[in-house]
């Protein structure tokens, strides 16, 4: 009970979170930023037609409904299939500390060739790690990074060199910097679409983008300012 009432106090103080990143985040500054320049972490055809720009929050109950029921389709009929490069980008709010360090640590699991199967990990396992912090969630992170394969001596080293933060910071600016407000957000060729949407919704968008139609302009799905 006491970590069950533990767990949702955290996940509503993500939510109060979210709020005040919202609130209190700069004005963008370069709102024509390119969402896929310089990507950390990637999978398809570097040539593809299409490029999908994933912003993504590691506490974001939308993005795991995204990799868990969407993503799966998408990477099986246009990623997989060559028509679709797929870019995953890191976008935690101000305060959320364990996101950024979730994504420190899928940037351990690339340095293993397993980035794709820890990020899906981390967001399956989201209502666990969501209240932790400090060694016990470095601790919880390198166990499940053991679950997949990684030694986690070697991760947890990784992890606690700090020399991932970097990049999951660049990631968040860069999404200041396109005017993104929520998770999940993404950039589809330069056009921006915010919220979880069905994979019916996906198929006519990246069919459009495939036959080289214009988008009318920001689509709109579930609301993406909830975490």
């Amino acid at each position: 009970m006491q970590r069950t009432l533990f767990v949702v106090v955290a996940i509503l103080a993500t939510a109060v979170a979210a709020t005040l990143f919202l609130l209190l985040r700069p004005k963008p500054a370069v709102s024509n930023a390119d969402a896929a320049a310089g990507a950390r972490f990637a999978i398809g055809d570097p040539n593809a037609k299409v490029t999908v720009v994933d912003f993504f929050n590691y506490l974001c109950s939308h993005c795991r409904d995204h990799a868990n029921e969407v993503f799966p389709l998408i990477k099986r009929d246009y990623i997989d299939t060559g028509k679709v490069r797929y870019v995953f980008r890191d976008f935690p709010f101000t305060g959320q500390e364990n996101v950024i360090r979730a994504g420190e640590a899928a940037a351990c699991a690339a340095d293993n060739n397993l980035y794709l199967e820890y990020h899906e990990a981390l967001l399956r396992a989201q209502m666990q790690w969501a209240g932790l912090s400090g060694q016990t969630l470095d601790n919880y992170f390198a166990d499940l990074a053991g679950q997949i394969g990684i030694a986690p001596a070697t991760f947890l080293q990784c992890l606690q060199s700090g020399s991932k933060r970097t990049g999951v910071l660049a990631d968040q600016k860069l999404a200041l910097d396109l005017g993104l407000t929520g998770t999940p957000s993404f950039i589809i060729n330069g056009e921006k679409y915010t919220g979880r949407r069905s994979y019916e919704s996906w198929r006519e968008i990246l069919d459009r983008a495939l036959a080289g139609q214009p988008a009318s302009g920001e689509q709109d799905g579930y609301d993406p300012a909830r975490p």
